[in-house]
């Protein structure tokens, strides 16, 4: 209801409107992070560069290494609770050579889920030495079903749905990523 009344509101978009829009809406996205329960959206980087992400963190680089090959991507990567509660919600899209990683600091059983995220990912669960736990494929955008990790993990790396199918992605597979010492 707020936003309604604010958007409404903001129709014209001068620069300091726009400017206030943004922050309003980076303001609601915080609330609406906040709902998350701690540890519920639990949910890298080679030479870190200059871009910026939409969630301000920066693009890094990361190899997902199968059978098929070496398969890179730039990927965010979520290290503060903050970061982490947010993820991609909210997002329509994401580029194909794109990801999310999530650092949880320590391997514990980590649950994820896709409240008021629109993109269909994979999620890659992975342990700190960077090997995958378990991939869970293509899953339904806007859903509250929790998706557990099959042991212990480190990190989690959403990818968009379908990646891990046409790399070949499998348990045992290893990411590479300064996170997981590499």
């Amino acid at each position: 209801m707020c936003f309604s009344m604010m958007a409404a509101k903001m129709s014209v978009q001068t620069p300091s409107l726009r400017a206030a829009r943004a922050l309003f809406l980076a303001m609601c996205g915080v609330v609406a992070a906040g709902v998350l329960v701690p540890g519920a959206a639990l949910a890298q980087s080679a030479a870190p560069s200059s871009a910026q992400s939409p969630a301000g963190s920066e693009i890094e680089l990361l190899t997902i290494a199968t059978a098929s090959g070496a398969h890179e991507f730039k990927v965010e990567v979520m290290r503060t609770d903050e970061q982490r509660a947010r993820g991609l919600m909210h997002r329509r899209y994401m580029p194909a050579d794109r990801g999310m990683l999530f650092d949880f600091k320590s391997e514990q059983p980590v649950m994820m889920w896709m409240r008021n995220t629109y993109i269909p990912l994979d999620m890659v669960f992975i342990r700190r030495d960077g090997t995958v736990i378990n991939v869970a494929e293509n899953t339904e955008p806007l859903s509250d079903r929790t998706i557990a990790s099959a042991a212990p993990a480190f990190s989690v790396l959403e990818v968009n749905a379908g990646v891990a199918r046409k790399i070949g992605l499998k348990p045992g597979d290893r990411v590479r990523h300064p996170l997981f010492g590499r």
